[in-house]
């Protein structure tokens, strides 16, 4: 039975969607509120069931020894928020093998100003422990166990060993990496308070015995990195032990609160009837299943903040999410947190943030709601007579179907006897989804011809269905990343996709660059990514549209490009585009151009391809006498000037000019590190000065005196 606080208030929700069902039979919507009172009954049921995971933390006059800020605490017991752990190998050094070492890219905890707190290992013979510390963090702190340069490389903290990427890998592969508790984020009277850890908080989490955890491989192989190689192999392997109790006790808690639903709708007044929700039903049994569904998106939601690939978050005290990207990139010091607590990364406050989302659709007039169903693109038939706006797939950029497998097995786990139907395969299928993924194809020829194909009839029938009276509009946000050998820019990405576009019969009439990304999101940093979405507006093809020369369509690109670009650029940084998206801006004007005839015709009669096309309109975007360096600083000066950019945005632009931003650092163009980018000064070469005998160490510290 609910509490009897809890049970009144959702006996009387009940009660309001029995009267709102009978006006538009769109009450399942409205069960979203009595979600909350079951999600809290789940978790006052939870922390029944587990609690003793989440232990208080006495702190004792040893913790907050040479601590003032912990002084007012002392005898006073903690709630734990979070735990901040460290993977660990075995030290390759022979004199300390017996001993795990921790694998840590950052000691430090807080980065806010003013409370500044960092990790302190204190280094005792063969052995080692963790203190926390107040202050700003020493440069030692800031690095961890990392070494210098990119990849899995570490050192010993015993030894000051190296401990290589491929050692480790070796290790993960054995299953012999462990983990060891780094420090305690608690509750104090005036905010977060950092602790050291203490053995019973550890050993309390390494105890923990999960009854079910969920299988299936991780994807071996994704854009922005996966964790496989490290030998976490399937969706289990991605928990800790405690967080697996956590995930599988409220799942199993969504099932028991389906059932209760029931029972409380009957005595509601709901007439007995067991016909599902995945049949239609409007009984109780429908009722039930409907909340259970809003409460299954709430612990995806908390699964989210709940794996070991969660790192904590120095300038926001919290934690990034599993997908801060999308991949699975191994992670090495990672946050867990307390689910039975209200905020970021609990049942509660997923519970609440679902809720949220929802709550503006859900209250709405039934006769004004929309609708979403699923079909097969290059054969729905949905589509018949209406206005179509499109996000297609971006070639072989995100593996969303491999991806969305960390979710399915919990969505499966709790929804299954909801959904039947929909939950029949162990993992989501994945061998139709429209993307040029080789592994799933044998070969890279084979997969852009699978995408080609699919996406060529895919916009086939959009040309058949769309409303006359309308453009088709296409969203793509895909860099391009390709280089040929007369250094013009080209993508196999935007290649196939717009030779799709082109078969399929449409005329690219317009373009709409968006700024639709936000700036600091972690996929534009290491995949394939765009400040800028541009939208393709299409209309299908004059089918007596004439044929020109590649001399007509040059002469064309020159008149209409420069207007183009003007547009794209007014207002500076508040432009419509990116500086650094340019390249990809461009491509809408010029395929304008290009797709609005039969053909373009090569000197030798034949058609010229999208693939040269593409080289021509990027051609026009940096004078094609100069190098790609001298492109690259060019465009960098006219967009930033002396000053410095994100690392990110100058690879984006070195890639789409074909230029290599290490190689410019080594011949002494610009400075990179920490992040950031700008150029030499043009004073701080030496008169003589020629990029393949530049010393830029010497230049950095010209830069650096000046």
């Amino acid at each position: 039975m609910l509490p009897l606080r809890e049970r009144s208030q959702s006996v009387t929700a009940i009660r309001t969607l029995c009267t709102y069902g009978g006006r538009g039979g769109h009450w399942p919507l409205l069960a979203l509120f009595s979600s909350l009172n079951y999600g809290a009954w789940i978790r006052a049921e939870a922390e029944k069931r587990f609690g003793e995971l989440y232990p208080t933390i006495e702190l004792t006059p040893e913790l907050a020894k040479d601590r003032q800020d912990l002084q007012a605490l002392v005898g006073q017991s903690l709630t734990v928020m979070a735990w901040l752990w460290a993977r660990t190998v075995k030290s390759p050094n022979p004199a300390y093998s017996h001993v795990d070492v921790p694998l840590v890219s950052t000691f430090v905890v807080s980065s806010q100003s003013g409370k500044e707190s960092y990790i302190h290992p204190i280094v005792e013979g063969d052995q080692y422990r963790f203190t926390i510390r107040t202050g700003k963090p020493p440069i030692e702190a800031e690095e961890g166990t990392k070494a210098k340069g990119r990849g899995a490389n570490f050192r010993c903290i015993l030894s000051d060993s190296p401990i290589e990427g491929d050692y480790i890998k070796s290790e993960g592969q054995a299953g012999r990496l462990g983990v060891r508790l780094m420090a305690l984020v608690a509750e104090g009277t005036r905010g977060r308070c950092y602790l050291a850890p203490t053995a019973s908080q550890e050993q309390t989490a390494l105890d923990a015995k999960p009854i079910w955890e969920p299988t299936g491989e991780i994807p071996a192989r994704l854009t922005g990195g996966t964790c496989v190689p490290y030998g976490f192999k399937e969706w289990g392997d991605l928990f800790t032990k405690r967080q697996l109790v956590a995930l599988d006790s409220f799942s199993s808690l969504i099932g028991e609160a389906v059932t209760k639903c029931r029972e409380d709708a009957i005595k509601a007044g709901f007439a007995e009837d067991d016909t599902s929700l995945d049949e239609n039903g409007s009984g109780p049994l429908a009722y039930g299943q409907a909340i259970g569904t809003y409460l299954a998106f709430s612990l995806n939601k908390m699964a989210d903040r709940g794996s070991s690939l969660c790192t904590w978050f120095t300038d926001r005290d919290s934690t990034r999410n599993t997908f801060a990207r999308q991949s699975l990139p191994m992670t090495w010091d990672f946050a867990e947190l307390n689910t039975l607590l209200d905020g970021t990364g609990t049942f509660y406050g997923a519970n609440h943030w679902t809720a949220e989302s929802i709550e503006g659709w859900a209250v709405r007039d039934p006769a004004e709601l929309g609708m979403a169903s699923q079909a097969d693109a290059q054969n729905q038939d949905i589509s018949r007579g209406k206005l179509i706006s499109t996000d297609p797939p971006y070639y072989d950029n995100i593996g969303y179907a491999d991806l969305s497998d960390f979710f399915y097995v919990w969505l499966r786990r709790s929804l299954r006897t909801v959904f039947p139907n929909l939950y029949t395969t162990l993992a989501v299928p994945k061998m139709d989804e429209l993307v040029a993924t080789p592994y799933r194809h044998g070969s890279k020829k084979n997969a852009e011809t699978f995408f080609l194909d699919g996406m060529t009839k895919a916009m086939h029938n959009l040309v058949d269905l769309s409303h006359a009276a309308f453009p088709v509009s296409i969203y793509y946000a895909f860099k391009q990343s390709d280089t040929t050998g007369d250094d013009a820019t080209s993508s196999s990405g935007w290649v196939t996709f717009l030779e799709a576009v082109s078969r399929a019969g449409f005329s690219v009439v317009g373009t709409w660059p968006m700024r639709t990304e936000l700036g600091n999101r972690m996929i534009g940093s290491g995949t394939n990514a765009l400040a800028s979405s541009i939208v393709l507006v299409c209309r299908i093809r004059d089918i007596e549209a004439p044929t020109i020369s590649r001399r007509e369509f040059l002469r064309e690109l020159h008149t209409v490009l420069p207007d183009a670009l003007i547009d794209m650029t007014r207002g500076g940084v508040n432009s419509p585009v990116a500086p650094v998206d340019l390249s990809q801006a461009i491509i809408g004007p010029g395929m304008g151009i290009f797709s609005k005839y039969k053909a373009v015709l090569e000197a030798d009669g034949s058609p010229m391809t999208v693939k040269t096309a593409l080289q021509l309109i990027n051609r026009y975007l940096a004078d094609d006498e100069f190098d790609p360096a001298t492109q690259f600083c060019l465009q960098w000066l006219e967009t930033h000037g002396w000053g410095s950019g994100t690392f990110g945005s100058a690879d984006i632009l070195a890639q789409a000019k074909g230029a290599g931003l290490s190689q410019m650092n080594r011949e002494g163009l610009l400075l990179s590190g920490s992040g950031v980018v700008e150029l030499i000064r043009w004073h701080h070469l030496d008169i003589n000065w020629q990029p393949m005998h530049c010393n830029p160490r010497k230049i950095c510290a010209s830069s650096t005196a000046t």
